[in-house]
């Protein structure tokens, strides 16, 4: 999320892999009824899975569907394309910084720690 917002935006598709840990909003998810992870826990796992992504040694879409926290899982981890105001903000601002096919770096939130894909702007 090094780039500035681009301003002529007004949508932005993304895809996203969602760890939580037992201080996110709402510590379940459809892989685990009780999380119990701690934040740094969830931070090494993000951390882990960008280092596969960024090396190809797996694709974000294998790892968004076997291991997001979100429902969007079963999308391999598209949100479609949102305007500003629909996202927690720290989620937002990274998303409207990252060039398209840009992943990155883990972002934290109050649903947990992402890893974001840019896929389309508008």
């Amino acid at each position: 999320c090094s780039f500035p917002a681009m301003a002529a935006r007004t949508k932005v598709r993304c895809s996203h892999l969602l760890v939580k840990h037992r201080d996110s909003r709402r510590p379940s998810s459809w892989r685990e009824e009780n999380i119990t992870r701690t934040k740094e826990e969830a931070l090494e796992l993000i951390q882990k899975y960008r280092e596969q992504i960024v090396s190809g040694q797996s694709t974000f879409e294998e790892l968004a569907s076997k291991y997001s926290d979100c429902s969007s899982a079963q999308r391999k981890g598209d949100l479609g394309f949102f305007a500003r105001g629909a996202m927690q903000k720290p989620f937002e601002d990274c998303a409207f910084g990252l060039k398209v096919g840009e992943l990155s770096d883990p972002v934290f939130t109050d649903s947990g720690v992402h890893l974001i894909l840019c896929t389309a702007a508008a």
